[in-house]
């Protein structure tokens, strides 16, 4: 893997600008401060959901918040170098990609959502924003189904973490 790079910081207006963006919906069994917590409180859990990531943590002491640096690192060697730039309990975790080994890209940020759903549960939107050259969007336009599904299948398996079932 590549020498980590630091990325070009950006703001919440890149959700909804940026070149890449996946968007994943789902509805959860459980409210939205279960999910709220399970994502933010404790991050080395991440990866007993997650499958993709490897681990992940946060870089300082708590209390985390709005500031906190987060590593993670994906299955394959992908790293990532994290500041959270938004954390509203219990409907938004918002962090942005400071550095990464992962070549071309230039801007990251993923936000998650959680709002009751009518009925019960929770409605999750979570967002990935990306910018990076043409070269790049060419590979990763092709493989955002599967990334989506990756991300539907974590979401499946945190909803079970919260209802006590995985």
């Amino acid at each position: 893997m590549p020498k980590r790079r630091r990325l070009r910081p950006v703001t919440d207006g890149f959700l909804e600008q940026a070149p890449v963006r996946i968007v994943v919906a789902a509805r959860l069994r459980a409210q939205p401060g279960e999910v709220f917590r399970e994502l933010t409180e404790d991050a080395s859990t991440w990866p007993l959901w997650f499958r993709s990531v490897r681990t992940a943590g946060y870089t300082g002491p708590p209390p985390y918040g709005t500031g906190a640096g987060r590593a993670v690192t994906l299955r394959g060697g992908v790293h990532f170098v994290e500041s959270v730039v938004g954390w509203e309990p219990p409907h938004r975790f918002v962090y942005r990609v400071e550095q990464t080994n992962l070549p071309g890209v230039q801007a990251w940020m993923e936000e998650w959502l959680t709002y009751p759903a009518e009925g019960g549960g929770t409605d999750l939107r979570f967002t990935m924003a990306i910018d990076a050259p043409p070269t790049v969007h060419a590979a990763v336009w092709p493989a955002r189904p599967g990334i989506a599904r990756s991300v539907r299948a974590a979401v499946a398996r945190l909803d079970a973490r919260c209802a006590g079932t995985a």
